[in-house]
């Protein structure tokens, strides 16, 4: 589910973890890896040093960061003094990426670097320390939820950026890097998270009394992965997923058993699924109980801009409506 410096979607239920775990899976390919790294880390500085910096051409600075999520936020903060740039595409699983010789590259021409932190990009530490390039963990100063279950316990649980009241953390400590990459424009940075925190905390409110009607014993959140430990904390639902993280080779009896006897204990109205895994295991939980299959919800990813989530608001938007509509039986 993978670092700290403030300076300084497609693999699904089917990856298997490559070495002991820290996290998520590393990927299995290391080899592979530092081959790219040995090619592709001296051919993107030597471009730094023979091109013109963004500064020098009158460009903006550009912002690099590991996946669609983070970028479009950071875009929100960054309004039009920055370019912002994401290495994984829309739709894309970040948890086992593999990074390319491109992505070195980028890393090495940008002029700084977020990621989510928790141990979450773990194929992006295997370069990032290699380029002299700022380097910012947005997720610093979030109180952090552990995983509880299997190999994985007691590791950091990196879905932070599910919970809207993080994200404006998110976004403020955003502000701060943007701000000292451009001084010029630090109150503009400052300013934007403000007004992106707002319409986020609109979310989470809505979301709160949208569910203030369910009884206590159905407040409660199934999902296939563990993605939901935030959103679930600060809804005021229970949470029960059946397995932790996208790293389990298929739901193994055990996992959906428990699923199943939590729903029914609970009378638990409706489970759901994340759209980067198969949905199989928890249908198996829908035929043996009395839920329904409330919909699918978006995690680690947004999709194309034609998609049903452009951007990180429509994300979490989508998923609390969905949430909230499947549990009440209500549209929100």
């Amino acid at each position: 589910m993978s670092e700290h410096s403030h300076s300084t979607t497609a693999a699904d239920a089917a990856s298997a973890p490559g070495n002991a775990p820290t996290g998520h899976p590393i990927p299995r390919s290391r080899r592979g890896l530092t081959a790219a790294l040995a090619a592709a880390l001296p051919l993107g500085l030597a471009a730094c040093g023979s091109a013109a910096t963004a500064e020098d051409a009158g460009d903006k600075p550009v912002v690099l960061t590991t996946f669609t999520v983070l970028a479009d936020i950071a875009d929100n903060v960054a309004g039009e003094h920055l370019e912002v740039e994401s290495i994984t595409k829309a739709g894309a699983e970040i948890h086992g990426y593999e990074p390319t010789p491109g992505d070195i590259r980028k890393a090495a021409k940008a002029d700084l670097v977020l990621d989510n932190g928790l141990n979450l990009e773990q194929w992006f530490s295997q370069f990032v320390d290699e380029v002299d390039v700022p380097h910012t963990v947005v997720s610093e100063g979030v109180d952090e939820l552990s995983i509880t279950e299997n190999a994985y316990a007691g590791k950091p649980n990196p879905h932070a950026w599910m919970s809207p009241l993080n994200v404006q953390i998110y976004a403020e400590n955003m502000a701060r890097a943007f701000a000292d990459l451009d001084p010029d424009h630090a109150e503009d940075f400052a300013a934007n998270a403000k007004d992106y925190s707002e319409q986020l905390q609109t979310v989470q409110d809505d979301l709160v009394d949208d569910l203030s009607t369910l009884p206590k014993s159905q407040r409660a959140l199934v999902t296939c992965e563990g993605a939901f430990s935030y959103l679930a904390r600060d809804a005021g639902l229970r949470e029960k997923y059946i397995w932790p993280v996208n790293a389990e080779s298929q739901a193994t009896p055990g996992q959906i058993t428990s699923a199943i006897e939590f729903v029914e204990d609970n009378d638990v109205p409706a489970v759901f699924c994340e759209s980067t895994v198969s949905q199989a295991p928890m249908d198996r939980v829908v035929e043996a109980t009395e839920a329904e299959f409330g919909g699918t919800l978006y995690v680690d990813s947004l999709s194309e801009a034609d998609g049903p989530v452009p951007t990180y608001l429509d994300l979490i938007r989508h998923d609390a409506q969905v949430i909230a509509e499947a549990l009440t039986g209500s549209e929100s």
